[in-house]
């Protein structure tokens, strides 16, 4: 089990990595740009552009500042969404570092923990999310998002293709 655990402590530093950058591009935004508002009506809506009207979209960094769940879904009810947020981030970590006897699952499960812990964090230190990322398709305003949010995206993608490819092992 030490020698597990010790695979599972040098992912975890790994992953420290991704927390700190996720950390420092918030920290940054807050910092250097505005807060995105109906003001800004043309692009990039008080951020910086990245690129405009390639292939029909356009990028943009903004500070917008999320208090609810992706899309903003039950921003009315904040304290129990923290609460539930920690209570799936300790569950989960309890699962990885005690439970989980699949190595595959290992990473895209700290995905998950780490994306969820970014931003708990900023619910701590500011009372709201920082999201940053802002693409536009034609018309369509894609939710902006943050580092965090891939992270998490990423793992729960990675898991459902795991599970894919487990089930169609089973069906053979």
């Amino acid at each position: 089990m030490s020698r597990n655990f010790s695979r599972k402590g040098k992912i975890a530093i790994f992953f420290c990595f991704f927390l700190l950058v996720d950390f420092i591009s918030k920290y940054y935004v807050r910092l250097l740009l505005p807060k995105m508002s109906a003001l800004y009506t043309l692009y990039p809506f008080g951020g910086l552009p990245v690129f405009q009207n390639f292939l029909g979209s356009s990028f943009s960094i903004n500070y917008v500042q999320n208090r609810g769940a992706a899309w903003g879904l039950f921003s009315g009810m904040p304290h129990l969404l923290f609460y539930t947020r920690i209570v799936i981030v300790v569950a989960l970590i309890i699962y990885l570092f005690f439970f989980n006897k699949k190595p595959n699952q290992e990473i895209p499960l700290f995905f998950i923990v780490t994306g969820a812990l970014g931003n708990i964090i900023d619910t701590i230190m500011y009372g709201y999310v920082v999201d940053m990322f802002h693409f536009t398709f034609g018309s369509y305003s894609f939710p902006v998002f943050n580092l965090a949010d891939v992270m998490i995206s990423l793992g729960i993608f990675w898991m459902f293709l795991l599970s894919l490819r487990c089930s169609s092992c089973r069906s053979r």
